[in-house]
């Protein structure tokens, strides 16, 4: 997938272009969508919504005389911030001013099918024009975020391409706040473009450890295809990179007391990149990650986050200066990828260092060595990629099949209260975001390192590596599971659960 260097700005000038402007519902002869039980659903007319978010598309200021014009949340990008009480109802009106269907995703949240936000498991459409009134229960705690869930497939102005994304944080009904206040940041990237392939770096996941019989299936099936005289598949790669909607300079920057210890929650909303983030003469020490707190916080010299990854860290205000807080990619920080973070009294010129290398473990997070309790069932899962055979697309499988749009098949059949494993095999380059609707998972395996504490609802699986994951079967419903990459979930990367 376009990761940590692919899809920069030296890429995309060189890159063609291609115009570019599953949600998959019942079958022929499949069964109804299974809606979970509970007291989340569609709520009928009558007295104020708690929340009312507007998807309409709107100029969105970049920078100075950068202004894109993308379908935004309430007008703004990102989304306003919106926070819930654990376990106290809310009620939130959806408006959808656009002339096409849409979707909004409540992603790292248990709720019920018909909310949830996905076609795929049975979520009514928000029609074009139209409105929808929903209520839930907001759960579990912590940094969760919303988002468009539809399939953009060559459409660059739809789906995550645009700037429907707005950060979630649902409060603790205990909060012990070791931290002074709370900064939010959303990283994104506007003005999307086509190209044929790209570089793509793969050095940064630890370990490093790769399975040879899944390298050499993938690189017979890439050699193979281009010998056939086939191109690579189209990737995306962007003009303008944003903090908060704002690129490096543009926004007001985040202003700082020595002494103080910021707690940074952390979004990476683009549609397709991996991103990497540093604090020159800081460090960060890990709380959560997808929301979900850590066993003992973790300091790291920096931070990455694939698509659709949280990370809650803090930061201690301890090394006075006007500095760049900013992706290590050059280009793409030079590009916008950053923000300023001001000590008070300081002047000067914002300034960057470049942090030594580092390595993302998602095993340092966790208790290493430890042994997982045993699943009742393991899934075996092998991710494939098809060179450029989708219209010149990638087209993507999961044990061989592409999800297909015109019909609804599940592929895994669990039981409530079971403990399932997934044992994910990557037969590609690409690294991986996956993403488990409905639930959350916990780390057993990393790359073959055992680990365990580790609770997401998003990790990134290695190119030509295996990762396995446990979650428990305890939400009903048609549950779907993706990699969070735009391009990929569009082209085939997607598997249905289905509750028997």
């Amino acid at each position: 997938m376009p990761g940590s260097r692919f899809s920069r700005r030296n890429f995309v000038k060189a890159a063609g272009t291609l115009a570019g402007g599953s949600l998959l519902l019942d079958a022929v002869g499949c069964k109804p969508p299974a809606m979970s039980k509970s007291n989340e659903a569609a709520s009928p007319a009558g007295g104020p919504a708690d929340y009312t978010i507007t998807i309409a598309v709107k100029p969105v200021e970049l920078a100075p005389n950068r202004i894109v014009s993308t379908t935004t949340y309430n007008g703004q990008f990102p989304g306003p911030l919106l926070r819930f009480k654990e376990g106290q109802q809310v009620t939130i009106d959806i408006h959808n001013q656009t002339d096409t269907p849409e979707q909004l995703h409540w992603h790292g949240q248990f709720l019920s099918t018909d909310v949830d936000g996905a076609a795929e498991e049975g979520t009514p459409f928000i029609p074009p024009r139209g409105s929808r009134r929903i209520t839930f229960v907001p759960k579990p705690s912590g940094y969760r975020f919303y988002h468009t869930h539809v399939h953009a497939g060559a459409d660059l102005n739809a789906g995550q391409y645009t700037g429907q994304v707005g950060p979630v944080y649902i409060e603790p009904k205990n909060n012990p706040g070791n931290y002074d206040r709370e900064v939010f940041l959303t990283l994104k990237e506007f003005e999307p473009t086509y190209s044929r392939g790209g570089d793509m770096a793969m050095d940064f996941l630890s370990p490093a450890t790769t399975v040879k019989a899944l390298k050499d299936s993938g690189e017979n099936a890439m050699n193979a295809s281009l010998a056939k005289g086939m191109p690579h598949g189209f990737e995306v790669g962007y003009g303008s990179f944003t903090v908060n909607g704002r690129m490096l300079g543009s926004g007001e920057p985040i202003r700082v007391k020595p002494g103080e210890r910021v707690l940074f929650h952390v979004l990476n909303g683009s549609a397709t990149e991996i991103r990497s983030l540093a604090l020159p003469g800081h460090t960060f020490t890990v709380v959560a990650m997808d929301g979900n707190p850590i066993p003992k916080p973790v300091t790291v010299p920096g931070l990455w986050l694939g698509t659709a990854e949280r990370v809650s860290a803090i930061v201690e205000m301890n090394h006075a200066g006007i500095w760049i807080l900013g992706d290590t990619a050059n280009d793409d920080r030079e590009h916008g990828m950053g923000i300023v973070v001001e000590y008070a009294g300081q002047k000067g010129k914002p300034q960057w260092i470049a942090p030594k290398p580092f390595h993302w473990n998602y095993a340092q997070f966790g208790n290493p060595g430890a042994a997982a309790r045993e699943p009742d069932q393991v899934f075996e899962m092998t991710f494939a990629k098809q060179n450029a055979a989708e219209g010149g697309f990638n087209r993507w499988t999961i044990n061989d099949v592409a999800f297909a749009e015109d019909r609804m098949q599940p592929m895994f059949r669990v039981q409530q209260g079971k403990r399932y494993r997934l044992r994910m095999h990557n037969a590609s380059d690409d690294i991986h975001p996956v993403h488990l609707h409905r639930h959350s998972f916990e780390l057993t395996r990393v790359a073959g390192q055992p680990v365990s504490g580790v609770i997401k609802d998003v990790v990134m699986v290695g190119g030509y590596q295996e990762m396995e994951v446990d979650f428990v079967a305890d939400n009903p419903g048609l549950t779907l599971f993706h990699c969070h990459q735009q391009l990929h979930m569009d082209f085939g990367f997607m598997a249905l659960f289905e509750y028997v």
